[in-house]
């Protein structure tokens, strides 16, 4: 069954697309001739001819589509001298009946499972069932998927690299991930920090810190000279005066004030005696000189060693590497310096009174943080120069490592996805493989009633089905039979003549109604009978009397109840006419038990303007001819060049005809403008012209309109017939003071 149409940029219909929806077992369309009627029972006909169009067919079962309108009438009877034979079932063979019978209660069987099958799978739209809930399942997760690209994207974008624009991509990827990815996890924190360097700007090359050697330095602190009283020689005939004075540091100073005094005393200035002068000499010998000198030296490469060190310590921190914690460098280097100007006051101490003894502060822990800071630096700057060296394999590496990071954070949702989406995989599964089974059996099964078909097909009940009805109708002057062959028709005189080309145009209608009908309940072939089907009546009383529409409806309804019933091969039916006595009767159903109002669509198919338009209604739009007239007063969309004449036959109906009131007594109400405007409306029906300055008014815009429609209401309100208006208006009338003051 036809569950929707779509039709677009097709004869009348706009590229804007027109919906026929909600279609039921039996759909009523009426419309005048050129509004669009025929367009949708050819595309019923053959869909693919129209591909702007669509015929959405229940669970997407397409049954055989059989048409009556002008182009079967063309096919079958313009264009050919014979009929094509009608093959039906010969209802004599009971035996070969009852296993076609059973035959086909199995395939319609099997075709209802195919379509409880396929509406469990795809839902009745197409988007539902099984697959509709694994494509909400993808959706949500999905979003949150996406949700994790978002929150993570500022800092970790690198790691995302071609799947940050689509949402489809980026789950896709988690899902890749999460059956392949092996990577160590990592913090965030880490990621960030690490995806700085691999996804920043493109990193350089880092030069190592120098290293900084303090083994000199820290070796003076242990110097033997430090701990050594250094003083002269004790067995020489001053010492005890020198020791008894307790200052030899004292005396060394001023011995160089002597040597260059000629002998004299630097303090009394008095003479020495040379025995004196050699007692001075020898209590400073060799020894104490090899002593003082080597605290000179002491003295002299401590502040060396020490400069040294300070100044790499300063070029280090005046360039920073950024691997160095370079605040914690340069507080060292003020404790660092603070000890070495200490020590340097000591070394100066112990130069200038060489018999004291010192300690000197130790650097050792000190300098055993410096070098742990400058290590720990280049460590990482060795690091990140292997990492530039191997840029692409850390960034793949690292890329990893964020995805690894992304399935910590959807485990939850990841477990839930993948449970859900197997269980819903393995129903698909399941039942695309029972659709796929019952789709072979059904053809097998389809075989075997062709099969069967052929054992019992006869064209003769065709023709002694249509002459009884031509018959019956008072159609004595031709009938219908065999042709040479035997598997075709034509209609012939009682003499035996050729009747077709001189048959009026009610008696073709007539015939091809007929033949049509006939071929409904058989086929063109040997085979095909059983075959489920929809049928489409396009306007089939065209040119038909009273009596003849009488009966082409009847056996039209008489198709209803098969369909109703669900005794023939026929499942749904659509009614196309202009006619409105045959809609009337077409659609008039005097049993109304067990008809369900579901079971019908109503549609009106019109044009205002040059562009086709398709209005569902409720219940059953088309009452009189009358009743229409006014339904097109109604509409907000008129036809500006049908609305005079539609206001005109109004007038004609209801007050020439049934109320027998001349229209110059309705003119005569008017004055100025709208007494030409009412002469206009009412001289076409008065005496079959229009007077001279009706031209006027035959090429009119909304603004005449608008003048024509107020001129027309007035007549019935200044005629006393506005409860009439009011009536027929129904809910498009608006109370208008300005005509209710003037009445």
């Amino acid at each position: 069954m036809i569950e929707s149409i779509t039709i677009s940029s097709v004869a009348t219909y706009a590229k804007t697309p027109e919906q026929l929806n909600g279609l039921s077992k039996f759909n009523f369309f009426f419309g005048s001739n050129g509004t669009g009627k025929t367009t949708i029972s050819r595309v019923i006909a053959d869909e693919m001819k129209f591909p702007t169009c669509n015929v959405t067919w229940k669970a997407g079962t397409k049954l055989q589509p059989l048409v009556y309108n002008h182009d079967f009438v063309e096919a079958n009877f313009n264009q050919s001298v014979e009929l094509k034979g009608v093959f039906t079932l010969d209802e004599k063979q009971f035996d070969t009946l009852a296993k076609i019978s059973v035959a086909k209660g199995e395939l319609d069987a099997l075709a209802t499972k195919i379509e409880n099958l396929t509406q469990g799978l795809q839902g009745a739209d197409g988007n539902g069932g099984k697959k509709g809930e694994l494509a909400t399942l993808e959706a949500g997760f999905k979003d949150k998927c996406w949700a994790q690209k978002q929150k993570h994207d500022a800092r970790l974008q690198g790691g995302f690299k071609g799947y940050r624009s689509s949402l489809e991509k980026f789950k896709s990827k988690v899902l890749q991930e999460y059956a392949s990815n092996t990577s160590i996890l990592l913090t965030l924190a880490e990621l960030e920090k690490k995806a700085e360097s691999v996804f920043g700007a493109i990193p350089t090359t880092e030069a190592s810190i120098p290293v900084i050697d303090i083994t000199k330095l820290l070796a003076h602190e242990s110097d033997p000279i430090l701990k050594k009283r250094v003083i002269g020689k004790e067995d020489v005939d001053i010492a005890a005066m020198i020791k008894r004075l307790g200052n030899s540091d004292w005396v060394r100073e001023g011995r160089g004030f002597y040597d260059v005094n000629d002998g004299a005393c630097p303090f009394c200035q008095q003479e020495t005696t040379d025995a004196f002068a050699q007692s001075l000499s020898e209590y400073f010998d060799e020894t104490f000189v090899k002593d003082s000198k080597a605290i000179d030296d002491l003295t002299t490469n401590y502040v060396t060693e020490a400069v040294r060190i300070q100044q790499q310590l300063a070029g280090i921190i005046a360039l920073p590497s950024k691997f160095l914690d370079v605040e914690k460098l340069k507080a060292e280097k003020e404790l660092l310096d603070a000890k070495i100007t200490l020590n340097n006051q000591r070394l100066a101490g112990k130069k200038k009174e060489a018999s004291q003894v010192i300690e000197l502060e130790s650097l050792s822990g000190i300098c055993t943080t410096i070098e742990g800071l400058i290590d720990a630096a280049n460590t990482q700057i060795a690091a990140h120069n292997i990492m530039i060296s191997n840029l692409e394999t850390e960034q793949t590496t690292l890329t990893a490592q964020i995805w690894k990071f992304v399935l910590e954070e959807l485990k939850t949702d990841l477990a839930a996805f993948k449970k859900a989406k197997d269980g819903l995989e393995k129903a698909i599964t399941a039942m695309t493989t029972e659709i796929t089974t019952a789709t072979t059996d059904k053809e097998k099964k389809a075989s075997e009633i062709r099969e069967l078909e052929k054992q019992t097909t006869s064209v003769q009940p065709t023709i002694d089905g249509i002459n009884i009805l031509l018959s019956s109708f008072g159609f004595q002057g031709f009938k219908l039979a065999k042709a040479t062959g035997g598997t075709s028709y034509k209609l012939v005189r009682s003499d035996g003549s050729d009747a077709k080309a001189t048959l009026s145009e009610g008696e073709k209608t007539f015939v091809t109604f007929l033949y049509f009908y006939h071929r409904l309940k058989g086929s063109e072939s040997e085979v095909g009978m059983s075959t489920d089907r929809i049928v489409v009546f396009d306007d089939p009383v065209s040119s038909l009397d009273s009596d003849i529409l009488f009966i082409v409806s009847s056996l039209i309804k008489g198709l209803f109840d098969e369909v109703r019933a669900g005794t023939g091969h026929i499942k749904q039916i659509f009614v196309l006419t202009h006619n409105v006595y045959f809609h009337k009767e077409v659609t008039y159903s005097p049993k109304q038990k067990g008809v369900s109002p579901k079971e019908r669509t109503y549609w009106i198919v019109r044009k205002p303007g040059l562009v086709s338009k398709l209005d569902k209604h409720p219940t059953n739009p088309i009452k009189t001819s009358y009743e229409l007239l006014w339904a097109e007063v109604r509409k907000p969309e008129r036809s500006n060049l049908a609305i005079q004449n539609t206001l005109r036959r109004i007038l004609e109906n209801y007050f020439k005809i049934l109320g027998g009131i001349e229209f110059d007594q309705l003119c005569a109400m008017f004055e100025g403008k709208e007494r030409i405007i009412c002469k206009s409306l009412c001289s076409w029906v008065h005496d079959g012209s229009h007077y001279a300055h009706d031209d006027l008014y035959v090429s009119i815009d909304n603004t005449m309109v608008e003048s024509y429609l107020k001129v027309f209401r007035a007549i019935f309100d200044k005629s006393g017939h506005s409860a009439h208006y009011k009536m027929m208006m129904s809910d498009a009338f608006v109370e208008d003071a300005s005509i209710a003051a003037t009445a």
